[in-house]
């Protein structure tokens, strides 16, 4: 390392040579050590913010992706009706034969049937309810439930990621706050499991101890891969 040479008596070669190198040391030490401690001690407030913001984005990916899925279901059964109805009006007979095809399935007779047959060609919006539930397999759907489908998920989204942030709110150290957040997230997947289980009609505690074990295992999955690419 050069140091200063005033007032210090060197011959002029050694002089020059001082003057000439010039070393290149990294002398703010202090510096990274202070913003080590400030990492390593990050406050509750910028998880918080970190989560919240993650939160608000995910829930307008998901609303978005629920609005899209619905709309592209209730354009793909438009589609399908229009079709449905021209090949009505153009091959009335083919369809006829369809649908005599479709309760043959059933195990109906074609003597059974061919009433049925004769009465569904009366009426043409009857006919074009049959065919599209019964050999497309499509139900109508509700024209509002594209948006619905949009502000379910959202909601959702956002009630579910904020259970975690919840402790973050009131403890000021991240450090222990995870730890509070840990408890409290497998708690609420135990009351929604058991909820789950209990609207739906099956076991309450077995359906609380498989959501709780699905998202401990998935909250794992991804603390894993955040250390592996950030160790």
């Amino acid at each position: 390392m050069a140091t200063s040479t005033q007032g210090v008596n060197l011959d002029p070669e050694k002089q020059t040579l001082l003057n000439q190198h010039q070393e290149k040391h990294f002398t703010a030490g202090e510096i990274v050590r202070d913003i080590i401690i400030g990492v390593s001690n990050a406050t509750s407030s910028i998880v918080l913010t970190a989560g919240i913001a993650e939160v608000a984005a995910g829930a307008i990916s998901m609303g978005l992706g629920g609005y899209l899925a619905a709309k592209s279901e209730a354009d793909h059964y438009a589609r399908e009706l229009r079709r449905e109805q021209e090949e009505i009006k153009s091959v009335p007979d083919t369809e006829a034969a369809e649908v005599a095809e479709i309760l043959a399935h059933y195990g109906i007779e074609p003597h059974e049937y061919g009433p049925v047959v004769s009465a569904l060609r009366k009426k043409p919006q009857a006919w074009l309810d049959f065919m599209m539930k019964f050999e497309l397999g499509l139900e109508k759907p509700d024209p509002r439930r594209a948006l619905q489908s949009a502000l379910t998920i959202a909601i959702a989204y956002i009630l579910g990621g904020f259970v975690p942030l919840i402790p973050y709110m009131f403890i000021p150290s991240a450090q222990d706050a995870v730890i509070a957040s840990v408890i409290l997230t497998l708690a609420a997947l135990l009351i929604f499991g058991f909820a789950k289980g209990y609207f739906t009609g099956n076991k309450p505690f077995r359906s609380a101890f498989q959501t709780a074990l699905i998202g401990a295992i998935a909250s794992a999955a991804a603390f894993g891969m955040a250390k592996a690419v950030h160790p």
